[in-house]
């Protein structure tokens, strides 16, 4: 009461102050007195509480670029590249298991034993990259038909299932460019379009469903890869992707044909060979092993083994009773 009492006093004292205080934003101003609002000095702006003097309303950024700091009004990147305003918008393809190549486990069969081979796969890499950066991994073989490709598109499916991770493949082989075959669509640009000014590296790539894998195609075959590779093109290109992704798995060309992975697995984090049992043979992979800067080397990777595995049914229980099994 007593401090209602030194308010009113004031007023009585200085009643143009009041008066002449503008009104609040957002205070209603029609039809007279606001009942909502409190009279006097506690409706003036100076006696709002919480509030500094010296405070600033929070301006929407310039660029429209960012959200704003609920707290400070600053502008906050907007991490996914698609989402931020004047991005060009990513075109997104429902991928239909019937029509992916059976070698694509991830996708055709997620629940089986071989597919748990590549979830090993992907924890081991998430574990390499708590201790090193690992952002861009070319992914390489010896020679053709060794199953680098299907092991690259494995990886980068369940890495795009991995929560809180964006992951990105690109189809480097550009004499034979076959991501796209693979997961049985069609894309009209790609790496290739990209790498000769034909087109973005934001509208040339595809976001996968139900996945969210964004893949960048290989685009129109060529024979003039090494010479884009090794240009300064293709190293922009991976530093804006760099920007955008977590994870970027690049399907690249036979070390033992051609020179473009040597020149991908320099500008790369780590790499991965490829190597198919009973076909690939050990004074080749020695060979090529020789070649490629060790500290890059994640590991090789056995592909086609015959060794057998154990599937589901090793995670199912039975139980006895009396003389009689029953399995679940």
């Amino acid at each position: 009461m007593k401090f209602l009492k030194t308010i009113q006093k004031h007023e009585s004292e200085k009643p143009s102050a009041i008066e002449a205080e503008s009104p609040v934003p957002g205070d209603s101003v029609q039809g007279g007195e606001d009942r909502n609002q409190p009279p006097g000095l506690l409706a003036m702006r100076e006696f709002r509480i919480g509030v500094p003097q010296n405070a600033e309303a929070p301006t929407k950024p310039a660029n429209g670029n960012g959200t704003l700091n609920p707290v400070r009004g600053e502008a906050v990147r907007v991490t996914d590249p698609f989402a931020q305003p004047g991005m060009p918008k990513c075109r997104e393809i429902v991928v239909n298991p019937a029509l992916v190549n059976p070698r694509v486990v991830s996708i055709t069969h997620p629940r089986s034993a071989y597919c748990e081979e590549y979830r090993n796969l992907r924890t081991q890499v998430l574990h390499k990259s708590k201790k090193r950066k690992l952002q861009a991994i070319v992914v390489a073989s010896v020679g053709p038909s060794e199953g680098k490709s299907v092991t690259a598109l494995n990886l980068s499916w369940l890495f795009a299932q991995t929560d809180g991770v964006r992951a990105l493949i690109i189809d480097s082989d550009l004499r034979r460019p076959s991501l796209a075959s693979y997961l049985g669509i069609e894309s009209a640009v790609g790496l290739s379009e990209v790498l000769t000014g034909g087109s973005s590296l934001m509208g040339s790539i595809v976001r996968l469903q139900p996945s969210g894998l964004y893949l960048l195609p290989g685009g129109s075959a060529r024979s003039d890869v090494a010479e884009l590779i090794s240009g300064p093109r293709f190293a922009e290109i991976l530093k804006e992707a760099r920007a955008y992704f977590d994870f970027i798995i690049i399907d690249a060309p036979p070390l033992g044909i051609f020179t473009d992975a040597s020149l991908l697995i320099n500008l790369a984090d780590g790499a991965m060979l490829v190597i198919r049992a009973n076909h690939t043979k050990y004074k080749d992979v020695d060979r090529i092993l020789d070649t490629l800067p060790r500290e890059r080397m994640l590991g090789t990777i056995l592909n086609q083994s015959e060794v057998p595995l154990m599937d589901e049914s090793y995670y199912k229980y039975g139980f006895y009773d009396r003389d009689v099994t029953v399995k679940a």
